[in-house]
Formats: C-alpha cells, sequence, structure tokens
C-alpha cells in the first residue's frame, strides 16, 4: 500500500527527515511504493503541488524541496504503490481540486474495490484524470461536500464537516481498506482504517500514527533553518503509515477521525466497528 504523511503546525515550518524518511520507504529492499511520489504544501488557500513517476528515494527533487521547498502550516506528502491505474503522472497524489474558491487536498492508502464503476454511472461535476481508486474517491467527496457546502466560501463549523467525512468514509471503508488524508486550506482530516501488516500477514490496523508535540520535542523532523518552526507555543502534529523516528507515536484506532488544526486535534469521532462480510 501506498505510504502517506500530513504535518499541521501553528508557525510555518518546512519537512526534512519526515518526507525523507518516508521516501526510504520506497526502497525495493524495504517496500513496494515506487511508483511514483507527491508533496503538497498549502499557500494560503492555493497550493504549492510537486509530483513525479520515479522512486521518491532516486527522485532529485526530494533532496530539492528539503532545501528550498515552501513553508506551510499544512503540508501532506504520498509515495505509491500502484494497486489500480498505470505509472503516469495522472495516477500519482495527491490530488487536489478547486471548491468554493479554496484548493482542497486528498490522499488515500488503500484498495476500494469496485468504486469506478459503482459511481461513474452518475452525473457528476467531478471527474477523474487518471485511473485510481484514490481519485475516484476524491471526486466523489467532492461531490458531496459541493452539495453540503452550496456556494458559500466560508466553510461550515468543523463538527459539522467532520460529521458530513464520516458517513462518507463509513461508506467507503466497505470497498475495502481505506485511509484517508484530506483538506480544505484550513483543518486537516484524518480518517484511519486498517493496511497490509507484514508482521502478521494480516490487513488490520493500525493504519495511521499520529505524533503531537512542541517542535523542540522532536526538532530533527523539521528544517532547522527556518526559524518559525521553533517559534515559541509552536506545535506540531504529523500523521504518518510508519512511524519516523523513536518518539511516542500513537497508533490510530480503526475508524478514528480527526480534525487538526494549527498542530492540534479541535474534534474527533470514532465509527463503529466496520460490518464483518
Amino acid at each position: 500500500m501506498c505510504e502517506l504523511i500530513a504535518l499541521s503546525c501553528r508557525y510555518p515550518a518546512r519537512l526534512t527527515t519526515s518526507l525523507t524518511g518516508l521516501a526510504a520507504r520506497a526502497q525495493k529492499a524495504v517496500s513496494r511504493n515506487h511508483d511514483g511520489w507527491g508533496a503538497a504544501f498549502y499557500q494560503g488557500a492555493d497550493i504549492a503541488l510537486y509530483r513525479d513517476t520515479s522512486a521518491a528515494d532516486q527522485s532529485p527533487l526530494v533532496p530539492w524541496l528539503e532545501a528550498h521547498g515552501p513553508e506551510a502550516t499544512l503540508s501532506m506528502a504520498y509515495i505509491r504503490h500502484a494497486t489500480q491505474g498505470s505509472i503516469e503522472l495522472a495516477n500519482t497524489g495527491p490530488y487536489v481540486r478547486e471548491l468554493n474558491g479554496r484548493m482542497r487536498l486528498f490522499a488515500h492508502n488503500g484498495n476500494l474495490t469496485g468504486i469506478r464503476s459503482q459511481y461513474e454511472s452518475d452525473r457528476r461535476r467531478y471527474h477523474p484524470v487518471g485511473d485510481t481508486d484514490s481519485e475516484a474517491a476524491f471526486c466523489l467527496l467532492l461531490e458531496t461536500l459541493a452539495a453540503q457546502e452550496g456556494d458559500y466560501k466560508t466553510l461550515p463549523p468543523v463538527d459539522e464537516r467532520l460529521a458530513n467525512l464520516a458517513v462518507l468514509f463509513g461508506e467507503l471503508r466497505e470497498l475495502g481498506p481505506a485511509n484517508f488524508l484530506y483538506a480544505d486550506s484550513q483543518t486537516l482530516f484524518v480518517y484511519a482504517d486498517r493496511r497490509f501488516q507484514p508482521a502478521t500477514g494480516k490487513i488490520e490496523a493500525p493504519a495511521l500514527y499520529l505524533l503531537s508535540c512542541g517542535s523542540e520535542q522532536s526538532p530533527e523532523l523539521l528544517d532547522q533553518n527556518v526559524a518559525s518552526s521553533f517559534a515559541p507555543g509552536q506545535h506540531v502534529a504529523l500523521i504518518s503509515t510508519v512511524p519516523l523516528n523513536d518518539k511516542p507515536w500513537r497508533p490510530l484506532a480503526e475508524g478514528e477521525l480527526l480534525a487538526i488544526e494549527a498542530g492540534r486535534i479541535v474534534a474527533r469521532t470514532c465509527l463503529p466497528t466496520r460490518k464483518k462480510n
């Protein structure tokens, strides 16, 4: 399955070893995730997006981003293992689309069997460019959000947005493992489901881990050349498919859905135990 990472913080920061650590997972000797990668950084309501179809650990863009990439309070990166769709840019996340004057950002880890055939017959505003289940899920999410948000550029309250996402994510997880990162420029939403565990050979939780701390508690994960990364009062929330250092990463429970703003959890819910086939 793909590898995911997201960073939310109070003051702008730049991913360094967090991105490198994720890139190391793409080495063929370590994992199967060598089918492309992408990184996205919010700049206000817009996004600076970088994607490549080469392996992340071999791409010259990764070290360049570490040294020169945008500083952001909300960013996301993704390393692909192709399960649906060929290796091409259109099938490489994270995926971005505009809705109500804000760029929306999405990445998925898992395998949503049959999602394209299940929804492609409906007339929709958003259409996938590529062939992945992840992009199809994102387009479906955007259709749902467009109906809920209407034409208003002011986002609904975070509790309302969380509840709406819980309904859709609860439906999508019935199609297969469904771990989602979604952002609307203000809030990072994290949904944890299941993933393949090499140690047990089973598809089970945990699929995502959370590290929440002040920057002084995990300085190696942020660029020390960015002064605001270590400003007084800085707080950081990192989400990753694997712990990236020996700090106390918390495994997220199956069905756990978080809303994170400025490095802190502002809302949380947990879906009931999924249906057993």
